[in-house]
C-alpha cells in the first residue's frame, strides 16, 4: 500500500465502504485507520 496521509487514508476508507469494494481492501484500510487512532466517521 502507498504511504497515505491521515486524511487520504480516511477518504480512501470511506470511498471503499461507499462503493462496496473488496472486503479485504476495506479490512486493510480499517486496520490502518485504527492503528493510527483515527475516527473515520463524519461529524
Amino acid at each position: 500500500m502507498k504511504i497515505l496521509s491521515n486524511e487520504q487514508l480516511v477518504a480512501a476508507y470511506r470511498d471503499a465502504e461507499k462503493k462496496g469494494q473488496d472486503r479485504d481492501w476495506i479490512r486493510l484500510l480499517k486496520d490502518e485507520v485504527r492503528k493510527r487512532g483515527l475516527n473515520p466517521v463524519r461529524k
